[in-house]
């Protein structure tokens, strides 16, 4: 009993520091995984993360007992369940978790284990003796006798992809020597459950999401705010310089329309009052009907009067949009 007390109060302390120690951890899972895989992933990382495995009960014990000192390791318990254990880093969590994915090792298909992708049996002769049609029959695949031998006649989704694979698939599996999707085998290795990060806890895939993608639904979530408190009259950061920009144009047009005015909106108004003053200063257009253009000698011509209340509405309002 005392041996085994002591290794108790060895393995909490050792969580505990590594607790304090690494502030990201990858709960792992680690199926199917064996002793030669884990000794190399631990080699693998390093210098860059920890290793620790431990029965759950211990496991949840031990963590239940920081929890009044640290609140937040509460996060982990819920991902504590199953065969798992834990990888503790300080390193870059995309780079760390793409060592941990990487160590896998082909192997036969497994009755329990996880398929990785969706597994067809493929139609074609088996070479198999038609004694052995019940064992197909009893799975659902359809088949033939053709010269002798057990024929597949349709391709058939035995697996789908992410469910266990039963024992009668695995071993029809192995019988025929199928690979998933037709193009790798059965793979094994540690895979992540959850990802705890400065007292948070996320899937892997989040680690995916690249720098432009926040930025936009950031951006996109800014826009929407202030389309929502410009039309409720709520102010709010994201609003307020739309809503200066739609006061300034107001005062514009109260200003073109009184004698009120000041010194920036004086040439302005000017120009709306008078615009032949400034025809000149427009840009000049060539027609495209081939016209010779004037000579040095002859008077520019005429230009066209514009509608007062049209040169209202691009002077007053188009140079402030």
């Amino acid at each position: 009993m005392g041996g085994k007390t002591a290794n108790k109060a060895g393995y909490f302390d050792k969580l505990k520091g590594l607790l304090e120690e690494y502030k990201s951890i990858f709960v792992v899972t680690v199926d199917n995984v064996s002793s030669q895989q884990m000794h190399e992933i631990r080699q693998s990382l390093r210098g860059e993360g920890v290793v620790l495995m431990g029965k759950n009960t211990m496991v949840r014990r031990a963590i239940k007992g920081f929890i009044a000192e640290s609140p937040e390791y509460e996060r982990i318990l819920p991902h504590v369940k199953g065969n798992v254990g834990f990888v503790f880093t300080n390193a870059d969590l995309k780079e760390t978790r793409d060592k941990i994915l990487s160590n896998r090792v082909a192997a036969p298909a497994r009755a329990g284990a996880l398929a990785p992708l969706d597994v067809y049996v493929p139609a074609g002769n088996t070479g198999m003796e038609p004694g052995k049609t019940s064992f197909f029959q009893a799975l659902g695949v359809p088949t033939k006798i053709a010269r002798g031998t057990i024929e597949i006649t349709t391709d058939l989704k035995l697996v789908e992809g992410g469910t266990k694979v039963g024992a009668s698939e695995a071993t029809l599996l192995n019988m025929l020597n199928i690979r998933a999707n037709d193009t790798s085998p059965f793979t094994y290795g540690m895979g992540i459950s959850q990802i705890y990060d400065n007292g948070q806890t996320f899937a892997s895939d989040v680690l995916d999401i690249e720098e432009s993608q926040l930025l936009k639904a950031f951006s996109s979530a800014i826009a929407t705010i202030a389309t929502i408190s410009l039309a409720t009259g709520y102010p709010t950061l994201p609003s307020v310089i739309h809503s200066v920009v739609n006061s300034y144009k107001k005062v514009l047009a109260v200003a073109v329309e009184t004698d009120y005015g000041w010194d920036e909106i004086e040439e302005l108004k000017d120009r709306i009052q008078n615009p032949d003053k400034y025809a000149s200063a427009g840009p000049t257009t060539t027609s495209g009907g081939g016209d010779a253009a004037p000579t040095s000698g002859s008077a520019p011509a005429e230009p066209e009067p514009e509608a007062e209340e049209s040169e209202d509405e691009d002077m007053g309002f188009g140079l402030f949009d």
